[in-house]
This record gives C-alpha cells, sequence and structure tokens, in this order.
C-alpha cells in the first residue's frame, strides 16, 4: 500500500469519526466565531434568518441574524474540542458536565441542506403539540410541531440538546402524523402548540 492510499483513508477514518456539536457563544458573538472557525479550517454551520428592515431615512436592507441566537455547530473529532473552546468568543460546547454532547447528524445535515429553501426565522421552544413528519421537500424525515400562523401551517423544529426552536412554511400535504395524535391530525384538527416550562441542560463543560 503505497503512501497516498495510507493518507486518503486516514482522512477518511477521521471524517467518519467527527460529529457536530452545539458552541454556547458569548452574546452576539456567533459570526465572529465562525470567522475564526474559517481561518482554523473547522467546519461548521450558522443558519441565518434573512430579514428586510426599513430604516428612519427609508431606506431598505436585508439583515442576516443567527437562527439560533447564540449558538453555531461544528464538526469535530471531541480530541479537537479544545482547539474550539480557545477561540474568542466561545463560552463553552454544549454538555453535561465536563462530557460534551454530539448532536444527531441527521437533523443539522438536514437542516444544512434545506434550511436556505424555506421562509424559515426563530420561535420560542416548544416541546408539545401536534407532531407530524415532513415527507417530501427539503426537509423529508424531519419530524416538528404543527401551529398555525395567519392562513397558513408552519411546522415548529426543535433541537432539543439547546432548547432552541424554528419555524418554517410547511404544506398540509407533506405532513403525516406521528404518535398518539395521528388520528386527530387526519381529520386536520390541528391545534395550536402550548408552550411549556423544561429543564435546561447544562450550556456547558470545563
Amino acid at each position: 500500500m503505497n503512501a497516498l492510499s495510507t493518507e486518503v483513508k486516514s482522512e477518511t477514518a477521521s471524517a467518519v469519526h467527527r460529529q457536530w456539536f452545539a458552541v454556547y457563544t458569548c452574546s452576539c458573538q456567533e459570526k465572529r466565531v465562525a470567522l475564526h472557525l474559517v481561518t482554523r479550517e473547522i467546519e461548521y454551520f450558522l443558519p441565518l434568518s434573512r430579514n428586510q428592515r426599513r430604516w428612519k431615512n427609508g431606506c431598505t436592507m436585508i439583515c442576516e441574524q443567527p437562527l439560533f441566537p447564540g449558538y453555531l455547530f461544528v464538526k469535530i473529532l471531541r480530541s479537537d474540542r479544545l482547539r474550539v473552546l480557545e477561540l474568542p468568543g466561545v463560552h463553552s460546547i454544549v454538555g453535561t458536565g465536563r462530557e460534551p454532547i454530539p448532536l444527531a447528524t441527521l437533523e443539522i445535515e438536514t437542516l444544512r441542506q434545506g434550511i436556505d429553501l424555506l421562509n424559515a426565522e426563530p420561535c420560542s421552544y416548544l416541546n408539545v403539540g401536534e407532531k407530524a413528519r415532513v415527507t417530501g421537500g427539503p426537509l423529508k424525515g424531519m419530524t416538528g410541531i404543527i401551529v398555525r400562523k395567519k392562513n397558513g401551517l408552519r411546522l415548529v423544529l426543535s433541537l432539543d440538546l439547546i432548547m432552541k426552536s424554528v419555524s418554517v412554511d410547511v404544506d398540509a400535504l407533506d405532513l403525516e402524523a406521528v404518535g398518539p395524535s395521528a388520528s386527530a391530525y387526519s381529520h386536520m384538527s390541528i391545534s395550536q402548540a402550548s408552550r411549556v416550562s423544561s429543564s435546561v441542560v447544562d450550556p456547558g463543560f470545563c
């Protein structure tokens, strides 16, 4: 086996073992941390919400704000976490005690591929209500909570580990009910999800 083949296999093995972790940043430092991650050549994901704002002088512009304020995501080996923790603007990596907790790869990868194609916006964290699975479109396979907004439907997608949610436009035809609410949803008896309190996961580790 030549040296090139060995190097390629080594890189492939490393890629397989990298996992997604949530990075908790200092206030309003998400974009600054992202720039440092680019410099360090660390793979990251910072989903943004794009909104049009009108200033007092009448000018309008598109502003980008983090979909999950205070958080972004990195794909690293556990052994590389210190490379992230030492960056300016990073507070911690989400976990319990001293142990970082990886996020579900499917959730993050699906969000990466589909979030820019939808009208996504920040949303209060929810964990009860009518649950449904997306059966078509860029977020196919993801599960969320159905809520009404004006004359349409939106699906609230929650990342439980960081207690954050976003809502996206959905078509009722692209949803199927999951859990005990399946019968009610099949008759389009959709109620707005209620907000409940929940215990908070330790946002970081030393």
